[in-house]
């Protein structure tokens, strides 16, 4: 349903000196920018993307105090996404390998922090239990209104208990009735919106889902 999750930290230390004269530094703002470059050749030339989906992504670069400085140091934050445990290794391997080689060829060194902080399995739907409780989800949202998706490239700390149990992660919905099904604005940015009276079919589905369940479960 979706992907797992590795936050990262990197940390690159150069050597400060004054904007006027980088030669006598070692910038770690440059070093950076060839970082997040060379990051992307993972998904796009080290991995079978035939097989599975898979995202690098740099979402935070601090370094510096002014305009003419070369700073000692930087940091840089990101997340990773895959779904296939072999993809996932490897990617973890190229990615030590670049970060390593691109700073060392700059003459700067690297921090490596992966993961980071977030740190999620893949969020897997039973398939069993999915085809059991497809009928108590068609009764309480509507045949016509429950939709099988290809897994998203987002992450979900539940995947913590599906990989324990059995388990079944659905999307209610959230986007208002009157904005077209292919108009939307992404999580995480200051435009979205959320009509919050699915929150309403939210609850009817997970009380129904519980109910229906613990019935199946008495009369096995």
């Amino acid at each position: 349903m979706m992907a797992a999750v590795d936050d990262f930290r990197i940390v690159l230390k150069g050597k400060q000196a004054h904007g006027s004269a980088p030669w006598l530094g070692i910038d770690p703002i440059v070093t950076a920018a060839q970082v997040v470059n060379n990051l992307q050749t993972i998904v796009s030339r080290s991995l079978e993307l035939t097989k599975a989906a898979a995202v690098v992504t740099v979402g935070s670069i601090h370094g510096g105090v002014r305009s003419n400085i070369i700073p000692e140091e930087l940091e840089m934050l990101g997340t990773i996404r895959t779904f296939d445990p072999e993809m996932r290794e490897k990617l973890h391997s190229r990615f030590r390998t670049i970060v390593s080689s691109t700073a060392t060829s700059n003459g700067a060194t690297a921090e490596i922090q992966l993961p980071y902080s977030a740190h999620y399995p893949v969020t897997f739907n039973d398939p069993d239990l999915t085809a059991s409780m497809l009928g108590t989800l068609e009764r309480t949202a509507g045949k016509d209104n429950v939709e099988l998706i290809d897994a998203i490239t987002g992450a979900e700390d539940f995947s913590f208990f599906a990989n324990k149990v059995p388990g079944l992660f659905l999307f209610v919905g959230g986007k208002p009735l009157n904005v077209p099904k292919d108009v939307g604005v992404s999580h995480h940015t200051p435009d979205f919106y959320i009509d919050e009276s699915g929150m309403k079919l939210g609850v009817r589905t997970l009380l129904n889902l519980t109910l229906d369940y613990m019935d199946k479960a008495s009369t096995q």
